[in-house]
Protein backbone atom coordinates (compact mmCIF):
# COMPACT_ATOMS: atom_id res chain seq x y z
CA UNK A 1 0.00 0.00 0.00
CA UNK A 2 2.27 2.47 0.63
CA UNK A 3 3.99 2.38 -2.98
CA UNK A 4 0.67 3.59 -4.38
CA UNK A 5 0.36 6.46 -1.43
CA UNK A 6 2.25 9.31 -3.72
CA UNK A 7 -0.37 8.53 -6.64
CA UNK A 8 -2.97 8.98 -4.23
CA UNK A 9 -2.20 11.99 -3.07
CA UNK A 10 -1.76 13.22 -6.75
CA UNK A 11 -4.91 12.34 -7.31
CA UNK A 12 -5.99 14.01 -4.12
CA UNK A 13 -4.38 17.45 -5.49
CA UNK A 14 -5.93 17.15 -9.21
CA UNK A 15 -9.74 16.96 -7.44
CA UNK A 16 -8.59 19.85 -5.38
CA UNK A 17 -7.43 22.00 -8.26
CA UNK A 18 -10.62 20.78 -10.14
CA UNK A 19 -12.79 22.02 -6.86
CA UNK A 20 -11.23 25.52 -6.42
CA UNK A 21 -11.33 25.88 -10.15
CA UNK A 22 -15.29 25.77 -10.17
CA UNK A 23 -15.23 27.61 -7.03
CA UNK A 24 -13.49 30.63 -8.58
CA UNK A 25 -15.88 30.20 -11.80
CA UNK A 26 -18.66 30.05 -9.70
CA UNK A 27 -17.29 33.05 -7.94
CA UNK A 28 -16.77 35.27 -11.18
CA UNK A 29 -19.60 33.97 -12.60
CA UNK A 30 -21.82 35.52 -9.33
CA UNK A 31 -20.35 38.84 -9.59
CA UNK A 32 -20.78 39.32 -13.22
CA UNK A 33 -24.46 38.30 -12.73
CA UNK A 34 -24.56 41.12 -9.75
CA UNK A 35 -23.16 43.75 -11.83
CA UNK A 36 -26.14 43.45 -14.25
CA UNK A 37 -28.78 42.98 -11.35
CA UNK A 38 -27.38 45.74 -8.66
CA UNK A 39 -25.79 49.08 -8.35
CA UNK A 40 -21.76 48.84 -8.18
CA UNK A 41 -21.57 49.85 -4.77
CA UNK A 42 -24.03 46.73 -3.77
CA UNK A 43 -21.96 43.96 -5.11
CA UNK A 44 -18.97 43.41 -2.64
CA UNK A 45 -21.86 43.32 0.18
CA UNK A 46 -24.40 41.12 -1.58
CA UNK A 47 -21.02 39.23 -2.49
CA UNK A 48 -20.05 38.91 1.20
CA UNK A 49 -23.25 38.27 2.62
CA UNK A 50 -23.79 35.13 0.40
CA UNK A 51 -20.55 33.60 0.50
CA UNK A 52 -20.58 33.90 4.22
CA UNK A 53 -24.04 32.06 4.44
CA UNK A 54 -23.29 29.49 2.49
CA UNK A 55 -19.93 29.29 4.66
CA UNK A 56 -21.64 28.98 8.03
CA UNK A 57 -24.62 26.39 6.24
CA UNK A 58 -21.94 24.60 5.55
CA UNK A 59 -20.30 24.50 8.63
CA UNK A 60 -23.21 23.75 10.46
CA UNK A 61 -24.16 20.69 7.92
CA UNK A 62 -20.67 19.26 8.39
CA UNK A 63 -20.03 19.63 12.61
CA UNK A 64 -22.05 16.64 12.95
CA UNK A 65 -19.61 14.94 11.08
CA UNK A 66 -16.80 16.66 12.51
CA UNK A 67 -17.29 15.77 16.02
CA UNK A 68 -17.84 12.15 15.19
CA UNK A 69 -14.44 11.95 13.60
CA UNK A 70 -12.63 13.01 16.42
CA UNK A 71 -14.29 10.87 18.43
CA UNK A 72 -11.89 8.30 19.76
CA UNK A 73 -12.07 4.74 18.14
CA UNK A 74 -12.61 1.34 19.02
CA UNK A 75 -9.34 0.01 20.52
CA UNK A 76 -8.11 3.60 21.13
CA UNK A 77 -8.28 5.41 24.62
CA UNK A 78 -10.37 3.90 26.92
CA UNK A 79 -14.45 4.97 27.07
CA UNK A 80 -15.40 7.15 29.93
CA UNK A 81 -16.90 4.95 33.00
CA UNK A 82 -19.92 3.51 32.05
CA UNK A 83 -21.76 4.47 35.59
CA UNK A 84 -21.36 8.00 34.90
CA UNK A 85 -21.59 10.36 37.46
CA UNK A 86 -22.46 10.10 40.84
CA UNK A 87 -25.90 12.39 40.66
CA UNK A 88 -26.92 10.25 37.58
CA UNK A 89 -25.90 6.92 39.37
CA UNK A 90 -28.25 8.52 42.22
CA UNK A 91 -30.89 9.18 40.14
CA UNK A 92 -30.81 5.63 38.20
CA UNK A 93 -31.07 3.71 41.13
CA UNK A 94 -33.96 5.78 42.16
CA UNK A 95 -35.96 5.26 38.75
CA UNK A 96 -35.30 1.60 39.47
CA UNK A 97 -37.11 1.87 42.68
CA UNK A 98 -40.03 3.50 40.76
CA UNK A 99 -39.84 0.87 38.02
CA UNK A 100 -40.11 -2.00 40.93
CA UNK A 101 -43.32 -0.31 42.01
CA UNK A 102 -44.70 -0.97 38.96
CA UNK A 103 -43.57 -4.41 38.76
CA UNK A 104 -44.88 -5.41 42.32
CA UNK A 105 -48.50 -3.60 41.63
CA UNK A 106 -48.95 -6.82 38.93
CA UNK A 107 -47.69 -9.44 41.52
CA UNK A 108 -50.30 -11.34 42.95
CA UNK A 109 -48.16 -13.65 45.63
CA UNK A 110 -48.62 -11.71 49.22
CA UNK A 111 -45.69 -13.16 50.71
CA UNK A 112 -43.30 -12.84 47.78
CA UNK A 113 -44.80 -9.06 47.20
CA UNK A 114 -43.98 -7.62 50.55
CA UNK A 115 -40.66 -9.64 50.77
CA UNK A 116 -39.60 -7.67 47.93
CA UNK A 117 -41.45 -4.77 49.55
CA UNK A 118 -39.12 -4.91 52.61
CA UNK A 119 -36.07 -5.20 50.45
CA UNK A 120 -37.34 -1.94 48.19
CA UNK A 121 -37.84 0.04 51.29
CA UNK A 122 -34.57 -1.31 52.58
CA UNK A 123 -32.74 -0.05 49.05
CA UNK A 124 -34.68 3.33 49.50
CA UNK A 125 -32.94 4.11 53.25
CA UNK A 126 -29.33 3.19 51.27
CA UNK A 127 -30.12 6.53 49.43
CA UNK A 128 -29.94 8.65 52.48
CA UNK A 129 -27.26 6.57 54.66
CA UNK A 130 -24.15 8.27 55.70
CA UNK A 131 -21.43 5.57 57.12
CA UNK A 132 -19.59 3.50 54.55
CA UNK A 133 -20.11 -0.16 54.86
CA UNK A 134 -17.37 -2.53 54.67
CA UNK A 135 -17.75 -6.07 55.19
CA UNK A 136 -14.74 -8.65 56.90
CA UNK A 137 -14.60 -12.25 55.63
CA UNK A 138 -12.25 -14.64 56.21
CA UNK A 139 -12.47 -18.66 57.01
CA UNK A 140 -11.77 -19.93 60.26
CA UNK A 141 -9.34 -18.92 63.01
CA UNK A 142 -7.52 -16.32 60.15
CA UNK A 143 -8.05 -13.15 62.51
CA UNK A 144 -11.38 -11.20 61.43
CA UNK A 145 -12.35 -10.33 64.50
CA UNK A 146 -8.47 -9.16 65.86
CA UNK A 147 -8.18 -7.10 62.92
CA UNK A 148 -11.25 -5.36 63.50
CA UNK A 149 -10.02 -5.02 67.03
CA UNK A 150 -6.96 -3.44 65.89
CA UNK A 151 -8.88 -1.08 63.60
CA UNK A 152 -10.83 -0.38 66.49
CA UNK A 153 -7.92 -0.33 69.35
CA UNK A 154 -10.75 -1.94 71.91
CA UNK A 155 -11.63 -5.39 72.02
CA UNK A 156 -14.91 -6.47 70.14
CA UNK A 157 -15.31 -9.61 70.16
CA UNK A 158 -13.65 -13.58 71.53
CA UNK A 159 -10.49 -14.04 69.98
CA UNK A 160 -8.81 -16.92 69.52
CA UNK A 161 -11.77 -18.78 69.85
CA UNK A 162 -11.97 -22.41 68.20
CA UNK A 163 -13.96 -22.22 64.28
CA UNK A 164 -17.12 -21.33 64.05
CA UNK A 165 -18.24 -19.75 67.10
CA UNK A 166 -19.12 -16.20 65.42
CA UNK A 167 -22.26 -17.35 64.35
CA UNK A 168 -24.00 -14.11 63.61
CA UNK A 169 -22.66 -10.67 61.70
CA UNK A 170 -21.55 -8.34 64.49
CA UNK A 171 -21.62 -4.58 63.33
CA UNK A 172 -18.72 -1.82 64.46
CA UNK A 173 -18.35 2.02 64.05
CA UNK A 174 -14.36 3.49 63.45
CA UNK A 175 -13.70 7.14 62.31
CA UNK A 176 -11.12 7.73 60.55
CA UNK A 177 -9.39 11.71 59.99
CA UNK A 178 -10.32 13.42 56.85
CA UNK A 179 -12.92 11.12 56.00
CA UNK A 180 -17.01 13.01 56.63
CA UNK A 181 -18.51 9.82 56.47
CA UNK A 182 -17.80 7.02 58.91
CA UNK A 183 -16.85 4.00 57.87
CA UNK A 184 -19.21 0.90 59.57
CA UNK A 185 -17.05 -2.37 59.65
CA UNK A 186 -19.33 -5.35 59.92
CA UNK A 187 -17.51 -9.40 60.82
CA UNK A 188 -19.39 -12.02 59.39
CA UNK A 189 -19.16 -15.59 60.30
CA UNK A 190 -16.49 -17.62 58.78
CA UNK A 191 -16.75 -18.98 55.51
CA UNK A 192 -15.62 -22.40 54.28
CA UNK A 193 -17.24 -24.29 57.54
CA UNK A 194 -18.52 -27.52 57.73
CA UNK A 195 -21.96 -28.64 58.35
CA UNK A 196 -25.60 -27.02 57.60
CA UNK A 197 -25.09 -24.77 60.42
CA UNK A 198 -21.35 -23.93 58.46
CA UNK A 199 -22.99 -23.60 55.09
CA UNK A 200 -26.02 -21.33 56.90
CA UNK A 201 -23.35 -18.73 58.16
CA UNK A 202 -21.60 -18.56 54.72
CA UNK A 203 -24.74 -17.46 53.33
CA UNK A 204 -25.95 -14.44 55.70
CA UNK A 205 -22.06 -14.14 54.93
CA UNK A 206 -22.86 -13.65 51.35
CA UNK A 207 -26.03 -11.59 51.70
CA UNK A 208 -23.95 -8.86 53.90
CA UNK A 209 -21.10 -8.73 50.94
CA UNK A 210 -24.26 -8.47 48.33
CA UNK A 211 -25.03 -5.23 50.82
CA UNK A 212 -21.22 -3.70 51.24
CA UNK A 213 -19.48 -0.71 49.85
CA UNK A 214 -16.44 -2.14 50.56
CA UNK A 215 -15.01 -5.90 51.08
CA UNK A 216 -12.29 -7.21 52.76
CA UNK A 217 -10.76 -10.95 52.67
CA UNK A 218 -8.22 -12.08 55.80
CA UNK A 219 -6.57 -14.90 54.69
CA UNK A 220 -3.39 -16.63 56.95
CA UNK A 221 -1.54 -17.73 54.06
CA UNK A 222 -1.63 -18.75 50.28
CA UNK A 223 -5.53 -19.30 48.91
CA UNK A 224 -6.00 -22.46 49.01
CA UNK A 225 -8.40 -24.00 46.12
CA UNK A 226 -11.50 -23.26 48.79
CA UNK A 227 -10.76 -19.88 49.51
CA UNK A 228 -9.64 -18.71 45.91
CA UNK A 229 -12.94 -19.92 45.09
CA UNK A 230 -14.31 -17.31 47.62
CA UNK A 231 -12.57 -14.81 46.53
CA UNK A 232 -13.14 -15.10 42.89
CA UNK A 233 -16.80 -14.55 44.13
CA UNK A 234 -16.48 -11.56 45.95
CA UNK A 235 -14.39 -10.20 43.17
CA UNK A 236 -17.53 -10.75 40.81
CA UNK A 237 -19.53 -8.47 42.40
CA UNK A 238 -17.99 -5.74 41.46
CA UNK A 239 -17.49 -4.37 44.28
CA UNK A 240 -14.09 -3.06 45.37
CA UNK A 241 -12.19 -5.32 47.37
CA UNK A 242 -9.06 -5.75 49.53
CA UNK A 243 -7.27 -8.74 50.43
CA UNK A 244 -5.89 -8.51 54.03
CA UNK A 245 -2.44 -11.52 54.60
CA UNK A 246 -2.84 -11.41 58.01
CA UNK A 247 -0.16 -13.00 61.08
CA UNK A 248 2.41 -11.36 59.06
CA UNK A 249 4.68 -11.68 62.38
CA UNK A 250 4.71 -15.39 62.09
CA UNK A 251 6.92 -15.35 59.10
CA UNK A 252 10.21 -13.69 58.42
CA UNK A 253 10.63 -11.03 56.13
CA UNK A 254 11.62 -12.97 53.25
CA UNK A 255 8.30 -15.76 53.59
CA UNK A 256 6.37 -12.76 53.93
CA UNK A 257 7.34 -10.98 50.20
CA UNK A 258 7.05 -14.38 49.08
CA UNK A 259 3.35 -15.00 50.33
CA UNK A 260 2.53 -11.32 49.53
CA UNK A 261 3.92 -11.54 45.70
CA UNK A 262 1.84 -15.39 45.52
CA UNK A 263 -0.94 -13.84 46.22
CA UNK A 264 -1.11 -10.35 43.67
CA UNK A 265 -0.03 -13.23 40.98
CA UNK A 266 -3.29 -15.02 41.71
CA UNK A 267 -5.58 -11.91 42.34
CA UNK A 268 -3.99 -10.28 39.13
CA UNK A 269 -6.74 -8.75 36.88
CA UNK A 270 -9.09 -8.94 39.80
CA UNK A 271 -7.78 -6.48 41.87
CA UNK A 272 -5.49 -3.96 42.43
CA UNK A 273 -1.92 -5.10 43.39
CA UNK A 274 -2.01 -2.35 45.85
CA UNK A 275 -5.09 -3.75 47.80
CA UNK A 276 -2.86 -7.08 48.42
CA UNK A 277 -1.94 -5.83 51.94
CA UNK A 278 0.05 -7.38 54.96
CA UNK A 279 -1.11 -7.05 59.03
CA UNK A 280 -0.23 -8.52 61.92
CA UNK A 281 -3.45 -7.72 64.44
CA UNK A 282 -2.17 -10.24 67.06
CA UNK A 283 0.97 -10.92 67.23
CA UNK A 284 2.35 -13.27 69.55
CA UNK A 285 4.03 -12.63 73.06
CA UNK A 286 7.35 -12.44 73.12
CA UNK A 287 9.19 -13.60 76.44
CA UNK A 288 11.47 -11.90 78.34
CA UNK A 289 14.13 -13.38 81.23
CA UNK A 290 13.03 -12.31 84.10
CA UNK A 291 10.05 -10.45 83.71
CA UNK A 292 6.33 -10.39 81.78
CA UNK A 293 6.32 -11.29 78.23
CA UNK A 294 6.56 -8.71 75.74
CA UNK A 295 3.95 -8.12 73.75
CA UNK A 296 3.95 -6.17 70.52
CA UNK A 297 1.40 -3.26 69.28
CA UNK A 298 -0.64 -4.88 65.98
CA UNK A 299 0.78 -3.55 62.90
CA UNK A 300 -2.29 -2.66 60.70
CA UNK A 301 -0.81 0.68 59.58
CA UNK A 302 -0.56 -0.24 55.67
CA UNK A 303 -4.29 -1.19 56.44
CA UNK A 304 -5.56 1.77 57.68
CA UNK A 305 -3.62 3.68 55.20
CA UNK A 306 -5.08 1.95 52.26
CA UNK A 307 -8.33 1.91 53.47
CA UNK A 308 -8.22 6.19 54.06
CA UNK A 309 -6.60 6.11 50.56
CA UNK A 310 -9.43 4.22 49.14
CA UNK A 311 -12.27 5.86 50.93
CA UNK A 312 -11.37 9.24 50.76
CA UNK A 313 -10.39 8.97 46.70
CA UNK A 314 -13.36 6.74 45.49
CA UNK A 315 -16.07 6.56 49.12
CA UNK A 316 -18.73 8.62 47.40
CA UNK A 317 -18.26 6.33 44.14
CA UNK A 318 -18.40 3.32 46.06
CA UNK A 319 -21.51 4.04 47.46
CA UNK A 320 -23.05 5.19 44.69
CA UNK A 321 -21.98 1.98 42.87
CA UNK A 322 -23.33 -0.12 45.60
CA UNK A 323 -26.84 1.78 45.85
CA UNK A 324 -27.14 1.37 42.30
CA UNK A 325 -25.97 -2.28 42.03
CA UNK A 326 -28.39 -3.19 44.82
CA UNK A 327 -31.30 -1.45 43.26
CA UNK A 328 -30.50 -3.11 39.99
CA UNK A 329 -30.44 -6.57 41.66
CA UNK A 330 -34.07 -6.45 43.15
CA UNK A 331 -35.33 -4.78 39.79
CA UNK A 332 -34.09 -7.93 38.62
CA UNK A 333 -35.50 -10.01 41.07
CA UNK A 334 -38.63 -8.22 40.92
CA UNK A 335 -39.04 -8.84 37.55
CA UNK A 336 -38.13 -12.68 37.56
CA UNK A 337 -40.90 -12.89 40.37
CA UNK A 338 -43.52 -11.52 38.20
CA UNK A 339 -41.91 -13.36 34.65
CA UNK A 340 -42.80 -16.65 36.67
CA UNK A 341 -46.38 -15.54 37.58
CA UNK A 342 -47.29 -14.65 34.29
CA UNK A 343 -45.63 -18.12 33.15
CA UNK A 344 -47.55 -19.97 35.57
CA UNK A 345 -50.53 -17.86 34.30
CA UNK A 346 -49.73 -18.79 30.56
CA UNK A 347 -49.13 -22.40 31.10
CA UNK A 348 -52.59 -22.57 33.02
CA UNK A 349 -54.14 -20.97 29.93
CA UNK A 350 -52.05 -23.55 27.13
CA UNK A 351 -53.90 -26.51 29.52
CA UNK A 352 -57.05 -25.07 29.09
CA UNK A 353 -57.06 -24.97 25.77
CA UNK A 354 -55.03 -28.39 25.41
CA UNK A 355 -57.70 -30.42 26.92
CA UNK A 356 -60.86 -28.63 25.34
CA UNK A 357 -59.40 -29.00 21.91
CA UNK A 358 -58.86 -32.73 23.19
CA UNK A 359 -62.35 -32.83 24.14
CA UNK A 360 -63.73 -31.74 21.07
CA UNK A 361 -62.19 -34.10 18.44
CA UNK A 362 -62.48 -36.96 20.85
CA UNK A 363 -66.34 -35.87 20.36
CA UNK A 364 -66.30 -35.01 16.68
CA UNK A 365 -63.18 -36.31 15.49
CA UNK A 366 -61.79 -34.58 11.54
CA UNK A 367 -59.55 -35.63 9.49
CA UNK A 368 -55.91 -35.40 10.14
CA UNK A 369 -55.02 -32.39 8.17
CA UNK A 370 -58.00 -30.11 10.38
CA UNK A 371 -55.74 -30.87 13.80
CA UNK A 372 -53.85 -27.70 13.03
CA UNK A 373 -56.77 -25.77 12.67
CA UNK A 374 -59.27 -26.91 15.89
CA UNK A 375 -56.66 -27.14 18.38
CA UNK A 376 -52.35 -26.91 17.96
CA UNK A 377 -53.12 -23.19 16.59
CA UNK A 378 -55.93 -21.05 18.60
CA UNK A 379 -56.18 -17.81 18.33
CA UNK A 380 -58.03 -16.79 21.17
CA UNK A 381 -55.67 -19.08 23.10
CA UNK A 382 -52.60 -16.71 21.57
CA UNK A 383 -54.99 -13.34 22.61
CA UNK A 384 -55.25 -14.82 26.48
CA UNK A 385 -51.33 -15.77 26.65
CA UNK A 386 -50.97 -11.66 25.13
CA UNK A 387 -53.30 -10.35 27.76
CA UNK A 388 -51.05 -12.13 30.80
CA UNK A 389 -48.12 -10.32 29.38
CA UNK A 390 -49.39 -6.84 29.47
CA UNK A 391 -49.71 -6.95 25.40
CA UNK A 392 -53.38 -6.34 23.90
CA UNK A 393 -53.83 -8.45 20.24
CA UNK A 394 -56.21 -8.38 18.26
CA UNK A 395 -57.77 -11.42 17.47
CA UNK A 396 -56.91 -10.55 13.81
CA UNK A 397 -53.42 -10.41 14.77
CA UNK A 398 -53.61 -13.44 17.11
CA UNK A 399 -54.66 -15.32 14.43
CA UNK A 400 -52.03 -14.18 12.05
CA UNK A 401 -49.84 -15.31 14.85
CA UNK A 402 -51.21 -18.39 15.26
CA UNK A 403 -51.60 -19.96 11.53
CA UNK A 404 -47.81 -18.83 11.30
CA UNK A 405 -46.79 -21.01 14.51
CA UNK A 406 -49.05 -23.81 12.53
CA UNK A 407 -47.51 -23.29 9.02
CA UNK A 408 -44.35 -24.01 11.09
CA UNK A 409 -45.10 -26.66 12.28
CA UNK A 410 -46.35 -28.68 9.53
CA UNK A 411 -42.99 -27.43 7.60
CA UNK A 412 -41.22 -28.88 10.16
CA UNK A 413 -42.89 -32.22 9.84
CA UNK A 414 -44.33 -31.66 13.86
CA UNK A 415 -47.29 -32.55 13.20
CA UNK A 416 -46.34 -35.93 11.51
CA UNK A 417 -44.22 -36.66 14.25
CA UNK A 418 -46.06 -36.10 17.03
CA UNK A 419 -49.52 -38.43 15.52
CA UNK A 420 -46.43 -40.80 15.21
CA UNK A 421 -45.33 -40.22 18.81
CA UNK A 422 -48.63 -40.18 20.45
CA UNK A 423 -49.80 -42.95 18.10
CA UNK A 424 -46.94 -45.81 18.65
CA UNK A 425 -47.35 -44.72 23.15
CA UNK A 426 -51.04 -45.40 23.11
CA UNK A 427 -52.16 -47.88 20.49
CA UNK A 428 -52.61 -51.27 20.99
CA UNK A 429 -55.03 -53.86 19.23
CA UNK A 430 -57.59 -50.63 19.37
CA UNK A 431 -60.59 -50.58 17.18
CA UNK A 432 -60.12 -48.32 14.18
CA UNK A 433 -62.33 -46.04 15.92
CA UNK A 434 -61.14 -45.87 18.92
CA UNK A 435 -58.10 -45.05 17.76
CA UNK A 436 -59.16 -42.00 15.91
CA UNK A 437 -60.87 -40.64 18.79
CA UNK A 438 -58.40 -40.88 21.40
CA UNK A 439 -55.43 -40.62 19.32
CA UNK A 440 -56.61 -37.25 17.56
CA UNK A 441 -57.70 -35.83 20.67
CA UNK A 442 -54.51 -36.67 22.90
CA UNK A 443 -52.38 -35.52 19.64
CA UNK A 444 -54.62 -32.23 19.10
CA UNK A 445 -53.66 -31.53 22.88
CA UNK A 446 -50.17 -32.11 22.38
CA UNK A 447 -49.61 -29.76 19.50
CA UNK A 448 -51.47 -27.35 21.81
CA UNK A 449 -48.70 -27.47 24.30
CA UNK A 450 -45.68 -27.01 21.46
CA UNK A 451 -47.76 -24.26 20.26
CA UNK A 452 -48.56 -22.72 23.32
CA UNK A 453 -45.31 -23.02 24.89
CA UNK A 454 -43.78 -21.43 21.60
CA UNK A 455 -46.11 -18.37 22.10
CA UNK A 456 -44.74 -18.12 25.91
CA UNK A 457 -41.20 -17.94 24.73
CA UNK A 458 -42.25 -14.71 22.04
CA UNK A 459 -43.53 -12.78 24.82
CA UNK A 460 -41.21 -13.48 27.37
CA UNK A 461 -38.71 -12.53 24.54
CA UNK A 462 -40.67 -8.71 24.22
CA UNK A 463 -42.86 -10.29 21.44
CA UNK A 464 -39.27 -11.43 19.62
CA UNK A 465 -38.57 -14.93 18.35
CA UNK A 466 -34.96 -14.47 18.65
CA UNK A 467 -31.71 -14.76 16.35
CA UNK A 468 -32.88 -18.43 14.88
CA UNK A 469 -36.55 -17.37 14.34
CA UNK A 470 -40.23 -18.73 14.46
CA UNK A 471 -38.65 -22.31 13.36
CA UNK A 472 -36.09 -22.84 16.20
CA UNK A 473 -38.33 -22.06 18.92
CA UNK A 474 -40.85 -24.31 17.55
CA UNK A 475 -38.20 -27.07 17.08
CA UNK A 476 -36.77 -26.58 20.24
CA UNK A 477 -40.40 -27.01 22.16
CA UNK A 478 -41.13 -30.07 19.85
CA UNK A 479 -37.17 -31.26 21.10
CA UNK A 480 -38.20 -30.51 24.86
CA UNK A 481 -41.84 -32.15 24.69
CA UNK A 482 -40.55 -35.07 22.72
CA UNK A 483 -38.38 -36.78 25.54
CA UNK A 484 -39.23 -39.70 27.82
CA UNK A 485 -39.91 -37.42 31.09
CA UNK A 486 -41.67 -34.75 29.10
CA UNK A 487 -43.57 -37.11 27.02
CA UNK A 488 -44.63 -39.68 29.94
CA UNK A 489 -46.06 -36.51 32.12
CA UNK A 490 -48.01 -35.63 29.68
CA UNK A 491 -49.37 -39.20 28.63
CA UNK A 492 -50.09 -39.45 32.43
CA UNK A 493 -52.10 -36.37 32.09
CA UNK A 494 -54.01 -37.45 28.64
CA UNK A 495 -55.33 -40.70 30.40
CA UNK A 496 -56.02 -38.62 33.29
CA UNK A 497 -58.04 -36.17 31.22
CA UNK A 498 -59.44 -38.21 27.68
CA UNK A 499 -58.81 -41.72 28.04
CA UNK A 500 -60.27 -42.83 31.76
CA UNK A 501 -63.61 -40.61 30.77
CA UNK A 502 -64.03 -42.56 27.93
CA UNK A 503 -63.34 -45.87 29.21
CA UNK A 504 -66.68 -44.86 32.00
CA UNK A 505 -68.47 -44.64 28.45
CA UNK A 506 -70.47 -48.03 27.47
CA UNK A 507 -70.10 -47.56 23.81
CA UNK A 508 -66.71 -47.40 23.95
CA UNK A 509 -63.90 -50.43 24.89
CA UNK A 510 -60.70 -48.72 25.94
CA UNK A 511 -57.40 -50.72 27.11
CA UNK A 512 -56.36 -50.45 30.62
CA UNK A 513 -53.72 -47.71 31.09
CA UNK A 514 -50.55 -48.51 29.96
CA UNK A 515 -47.57 -50.25 31.74
CA UNK A 516 -44.48 -51.66 30.55
CA UNK A 517 -44.61 -53.10 27.22
CA UNK A 518 -43.99 -56.62 28.17
CA UNK A 519 -46.89 -56.47 30.96
CA UNK A 520 -48.93 -54.39 28.62
CA UNK A 521 -48.42 -57.67 25.63
CA UNK A 522 -48.72 -60.52 27.93
CA UNK A 523 -51.86 -58.70 28.93
CA UNK A 524 -53.61 -58.76 25.76
CA UNK A 525 -52.57 -62.11 24.83
CA UNK A 526 -54.07 -63.28 28.15
CA UNK A 527 -57.41 -61.20 27.43
CA UNK A 528 -57.85 -62.83 23.29
CA UNK A 529 -56.95 -66.87 25.36
CA UNK A 530 -60.14 -67.40 25.86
Amino acid sequence: MRRFRPWLWLGLALVGVVAVSLLLGAFNNLLWQLSYLLPYWLVGPVTLLLFGGGALLALRLAWPWLVAWRQPRPGGAPPPKALGPLGSRQEAAERNLQAIDQVLERVRDDVERQALQQERQRVEAELARGDLVLVVFGAGSTGKTSLIRALLSEVVGEVGAPMGSTAECHTYRLRLKGLRRGLKLVDTPGILEAGADGRGRESNAREQAARADLLLLVVDGDLRAAELEVFEALAGLGKRLLLVLNKCDLRGEQEERRLLELLRQRAAGRIDADDVIPASAAPQSVPMPGGRPLQPEPEVEGLLRRLATVLLQDGEELIADNILLQSRRLSDASRELLARQRRRDGSGIIERYMWIGAGVLVVNPLPVVDLLGTAAVNAQMVVEIARVYGVNLSRETGQELALSVGRTLAGLGVIKGGLGLITSALTLNLPALVVSKVVQGVSAAWLTRIAGLSFLTYFEQDQDWGEGGLQEVVQRQYDLNRRDGALKRFLDAAFNRVVEPLQRRKDLQLPPRPGPRGEAAGEGRGRRAP
